[in-house]
């Protein structure tokens, strides 16, 4: 019997195409379309096997798997468009957001600390031209998110689409050859990996996001102080807590300059109390993520800083997942 350290000529193919399929994925820009593949996919095995002690039938089984598949893309097309419709409206609008920011900077200039007021924008007008600074420098990365918008949605569908015909395919007993099986396991790999970090930092990101509604729709208004933008807060708050580490920091920073509008001490009790769920959350993230995927927050950071200097942001998003499957084949081997 072969020992599960020594992989064989085929293994070695099916991790160079593996590694050139990922490559290539990331240099084409087509991100978004795996993680929706992946999504779907993952769905759709998680709540496959709650139809094995109800149904027998291959056939009846790929029929059940389909309609999984199915109702799993419309429900993610329904969340996307909810997601598209919030953020365009008035109550979730970034430029809104971006804007009152800049505003708020202005207006609390007299009330912070001179050392503090010497790192931030003069006015509302240095703000934009900062930001406008940032996009330009960033160019390729404000494309992707502003012009081509609609080839990103187009890229999730279709994604989404193959990744139900990938589970759906792979719900029925098939025998494969040495390469096919060997490139099956590593998209197996692959889809744990993402199971993992992905459905693990979506119950980060829910728990931050309850703790900051409570925050902000209880406790504040409690000490009668009402800050604006609280349901585009909460919103950004589970976004961007979708991406680990960078995502606490943007809404954290957008926190504290919203609680501005109200008073700098407001501003600091939310640091304070930022700083205090954190301190949870450190321990949180160790539990969820690291039991997951054996691996600490540096280390994912580590990752998101290096895939960031190769790949921009595309870079930091596909990191953690990237990692995770790296870490679970070289686990597979007890290299490390």
């Amino acid at each position: 019997m072969r020992n599960a350290t020594s992989p064989t000529p085929v293994d070695y193919a099916a991790y160079l195409l593996a590694a050139a399929a990922l490559l290539l994925i990331l240099i084409k820009g087509l991100l978004a379309a795996l993680f929706s593949g992946l999504l779907v996919y993952s769905l759709v095995h998680m709540t496959t096997p709650l139809l094995g002690k109800q149904i027998s039938s291959t056939r009846a089984r790929m029929v059940a798997v389909a309609a999984i598949g199915i109702l799993t893309v419309a429900l993610l097309c329904l969340a996307i468009w909810g997601s598209m419709t919030f953020f365009s409206s008035e109550a979730g609008s970034l430029p809104v957001l971006l804007q009152k920011m800049a505003d708020i900077i202005e207006k609390s200039r007299d009330q912070i600390p001179l050392w503090l007021s010497a790192y931030l924008p003069e006015s509302a007008d240095a703000l934009r031209l900062m930001i406008t600074d940032w996009l330009r420098v960033h160019a390729l990365e404000a494309k992707i998110i502003g012009q081509e918008t609609g080839r990103i949605l187009a890229h999730i569908l279709i994604g989404m689409i193959i990744g139900a015909m990938v589970a759906l395919y792979d719900s029925s007993p098939k025998t494969y050859l040495p390469l096919a099986a060997a490139l099956r396991a590593r998209l197996h790999h692959l889809s744990e990996a993402f199971q993992r970090i992905v459905f693990a930092q979506v119950r980060i990101a829910a728990i931050n996001t309850v703790l900051i509604s409570i925050y902000l729709l209880i406790i504040l208004p409690l000490l009668d102080i009402h800050l604006p933008l609280t349901k585009t807060l909460i919103a950004l708050t589970f976004f961007t807590g979708l991406l680990p580490v960078f995502g606490n920091l943007i809404s954290n920073s957008l926190l504290v300059v919203i609680g501005l509008a109200h008073s700098l001490h407001t501003a600091i009790g939310s640091l304070v109390f930022m700083i205090v769920v954190h301190k949870f959350e450190y321990f949180l993230n160790a539990k969820i993520i690291g039991s997951h995927i054996n691996a600490r927050s540096w280390e994912l950071l580590i990752a998101m800083l290096v895939m960031e200097s190769v790949f921009g942001m595309h870079g930091i998003i596909a990191a953690p997942v990237l990692y995770a499957y790296l870490k679970r084949e070289l686990c597979e081997r007890h290299l490390v």
